[in-house]
């Protein structure tokens, strides 16, 4: 469940480059240095429909104190939770973290800059952001930094949340995901709703290599109804390689779907799910 799902190139997973280092450093710059060239932006396309999802969520009355707060899965450096509430792009993000004026800069200077960076440009409509990723170093800095207001490692492929991933489960709901659906299953999804005490609402990006249904048909035994965006596919990466992208094309097709213009066009395309109680 390492980080957000964004491929590499140290390492082959289902035919899927992957590079788990990066999120094995004490802070993003070598995640933003690695992705930059592979022109990795699903964070980007999920900002605007991770902070409609997180408005339309916190004006749901579900008849629980409090502000509902999101958990954002597969969190690694917290790169959602910092343009969900901050004034900030991810193109900016890019442009920061891979200034050459940053480069040698130690972790801690960077973390106290990058601490008052996000104070300055937090939104009045920030909510309360939670990250789950196995990779330690880069939920840590996320949290030193102020982007996550909790972070957790627990790896729920493996067995059920510890006490303090239990504890703010009762605080969770929304869940959010952009490209972990490489790299978890239906077992992280049921574990999070086991523990949840509010209702629940689910907004994911996943690749189209992928199969969502175990986890629609896992939701659904929840009360949660899944809801596919038809109206467009969202760029995801580059690929790393040729012998990447015949992997995605043969994925695609066996579930489907055309790679012509998207896949085929030299990069991976996500889909846009959304599960809510009751929705269809």
């Amino acid at each position: 469940m390492a980080g957000s799902g964004s491929g590499g190139t140290e390492g082959v997973a289902g035919g899927k480059s992957r590079f788990d280092d990066i999120y094995d450093r004490p802070d993003p710059r070598m995640y933003f240095g690695r992705l930059a060239p592979l022109e990795y932006e699903i964070p980007h396309h999920a900002q605007p429909v991770f902070r409609q999802a997180s408005a339309e969520r916190a004006a749901f009355d579900d008849g629980c104190p409090g502000q509902p707060a999101v958990l954002d899965v597969c969190c690694s450096y917290g790169i959602n939770a910092a343009l969900l509430n901050h004034d900030v792009t991810l193109a900016e993000m890019y442009e920061r973290y891979t200034s050459p004026a940053l480069q040698a800069m130690p972790t801690t200077e960077l973390a106290a800059q990058d601490k008052e960076f996000y104070a300055e440009r937090r939104r009045p409509d920030a909510v309360p952001v939670f990250g789950l990723d196995v990779a330690a170093p880069a939920v840590r800095y996320a949290l030193e930094v102020g982007l996550l207001d909790a972070a957790f490692t627990d790896d729920l492929e493996q067995g059920p949340p510890g006490p303090a991933l239990s504890r703010a489960l009762a605080e969770v709901g929304l869940i959010t995901l952009t490209g972990g659906g490489s790299y978890i299953t239906a077992r992280t999804f049921t574990a999070l709703l086991d523990g949840a005490r509010r209702p629940v609402w689910i907004s994911a990006f996943v690749l189209r290599t992928v199969s969502y249904q175990p986890i629609v048909r896992a939701l659904d035994g929840y009360g949660l109804r899944t809801t596919l965006d038809v109206s467009r596919t969202y760029p995801q990466r580059r690929f790393t390689d040729e012998r990447e992208q015949r992997y995605a094309i043969t994925a695609v097709r066996a579930l489907g779907h055309d790679p012509a213009g998207r896949e085929e066009s030299g990069r991976f395309h996500s889909l846009h799910y959304e599960s809510r109680p009751g929705a269809r």
